[in-house]
């Protein structure tokens, strides 16, 4: 049993599943709704079946899911499980334009993938940023084989909801007339899916795990419950060695799971604390941040202990994680840098850029690309656009990325098909500071697939290409993307031309929209990119 939103949800599905794979079957209408999520106003959102929140999707690992998705919207719409690697089905991964085409109005497609990775994920939309405007849920693969103990799984999804659709928001931060960056919206927050916080139940002397996934569009959140030793176990999908904290501290993305034992007796119930905050946007009482307390409740009418927090108040850090994996630090075959930036161009407009480039989609997914050139032009990154920003790696190459971040915010980058090391954070402009390095003591770099470069600073990371396919590296505040922080690996294109085909469904959905499916980033032959645009130019 698992708590999410106001009722507990029994897997009966799942129970079967935890010991013979099974397939798991959800049906999703993607469609337009009215609703009043945090009491502040009707709008218009996108939701499932007619409704929000959109239930969460459970399976255990080693699980066939069927998402069978009708696209009830005006525009196209694609799903990505984040944190699921796709290994050998790359073409499910869901960003549009990058390894599909987005679902038209009005047609069906079934997204179909084994879940062979137990962990904490979500399912949100990739197309058009139709996460920021309800289309995400969370997705929960469970362990048969779990290497720890807990006597229950406790959900909590962590969601900012604004007032105003994406699409606004976002021309609002492009439109070259307009002051930028546009004055704060300051968002509601969602727990559950709900403007209140839900409770979870203990009884004494039991453990639970308590999955906190940050859904969010924008903003930060951090959890803690008073009175209580949490120990981390997992970040995103990767399980770590226990790692006592007193709180969690989560980008849009990223996902943990903690273990915590009740109290010995029931004499007493306690609050919980969610706190939204931006450290980007002004402090504003009641605004930013936002303070949320729910129950965890012992017993029914129990009074409230009243808790002080500790005085070494310990946060997590992932740097200080150590991966229950064992494995220690990869060697090092390649190193790219990447610098994060923000610029104003010579249209009038500013975007979000890496190494200078803002991303734009090409005329035909990057992934269909890779597999209609013929050797060598696929390795050569300029047949895929410019915009499209495309690193070409080799199968096997082990990869050291060291991204810088100049600009004055903080930015939550996800790669999609893999998990980082976290190797290293440090200064780029005061070198007294002290360089963070992964914990000596377990020589086992903590895995994540969605990490922060904070301002001024750099992060170390590495993998291991070993999984051929075409994989976005994107910051995770949607406005950001929608800016254009994101370039995209080619990775084994050898590879994918002898093992990868796309199924006709997918193709379809081009030929239904007219795009092309064979060809360069602009669907021509050889270096022929006529009909992209050209790359906006920094403005000097």
């Amino acid at each position: 049993m698992i708590l999410y939103g106001r009722v507990a949800i029994t897997m009966l599905l799942l129970l079967g599943a935890l010991t013979s794979a099974a397939r798991v079957v959800v049906n999703w209408d993607v469609g337009y709704v009215q609703v009043n999520r945090d009491g502040s106003g009707s709008r218009r959102a996108i939701g499932v079946n007619g409704a929000l929140p959109i239930p969460p999707v459970f399976a255990a690992k080693g699980d066939t899911l069927m998402l069978n998705v009708h696209n009830s919207l005006d525009v196209s719409t694609s799903i990505h499980a984040h944190g699921i690697f796709q290994n050998g089905t790359n073409y499910m991964d869901g960003p549009a334009m990058v390894t599909q085409c987005g679902i038209p109005p009005g047609h069906n497609f079934t997204y179909e993938y084994v879940t062979d990775h137990a962990g904490t994920f979500w399912l949100h939309g990739h197309d058009h940023s139709q996460n920021s405007d309800g289309l995400r849920t969370p997705l929960v693969v469970h362990d048969s084989k779990k290497p720890y103990h807990y006597d229950n799984d406790y959900l909590l999804s962590l969601e900012d909801w604004f007032q105003f659709e994406i699409a606004d928001r976002l021309k609002n931060s492009l439109d070259p007339t307009q002051t930028f960056p546009p004055p704060p919206n300051y968002p509601y927050s969602l727990l559950n899916g709900y403007p209140t916080a839900p409770s979870f139940q203990f009884k004494p002397g039991r453990t639970y795990r308590i999955r906190v996934i940050n859904m969010s569009t924008t903003e930060w959140f951090q959890f803690n419950l008073p009175g209580h030793q949490m120990h981390v176990i997992e970040a995103d999908g990767e399980y770590s060695q226990p790692s006592a904290v007193d709180g969690l501290d989560l980008s849009p993305g990223q996902r943990y799971s903690v273990l915590v034992t009740a109290h010995p007796t029931d004499s007493h119930n306690y609050h919980y604390n969610a706190t939204q905050y931006a450290i980007f946007d002004p402090k504003l009482e009641g605004r930013n941040p936002r303070y949320y307390q729910g129950l965890i409740e012992y017993r029914k009418g129990a009074p409230i202990m009243s808790t002080a927090e500790p005085q070494n108040f310990k946060w997590v850090n992932d740097i200080e994680l150590c991966a229950l994996s064992g494995n220690s630090p990869l060697p090092v075959d390649r190193k790219i840098e990447l610098s994060l930036g923000l610029y104003q161009f010579t249209t009038g407009q500013t975007f979000n850029t890496i190494n200078n480039i803002t991303y734009a989609p090409p005329k035909v997914p990057s992934l269909y690309s890779t597999l209609s050139l013929d050797a060598p032009l696929y390795t050569n990154e300029a047949v895929y656009g410019l915009q499209t920003h495309a690193i070409v790696l080799k199968h096997l190459e082990h990869i050291e990325l060291v991204i810088k971040n100049p600009s004055a915010l903080l930015h939550p980058m996800h790669l999609h098909g893999h998990a980082f090391q976290i190797i290293e954070y440090g200064s780029i402009v005061n070198q007294s500071e002290p360089v963070l390095r992964y914990s000596a003591k377990c020589n086992a770099p903590m895995q994540r697939d969605t990490f922060v470069v904070p301002v001024n600073h750099y992060v170390k990371l590495r993998f291991r290409a070993d999984n051929p396919g075409v994989w976005l590296l994107h910051c995770h505040m949607d406005v950001h993307f929608g800016m254009g922080m994101a370039l995209t690996f080619i990775e084994a294109p050898d590879l994918l031309h002898q093992r990868l085909k796309v199924p006709d469904s997918m193709l379809e959905l081009c030929r239904a929209q007219g795009i092309r499916t064979e060809g360069n980033g602009a669907g021509n032959a050889g270096f022929n990119l006529t009909g992209l645009p050209a790359p906006p130019t920094i403005k000097p």
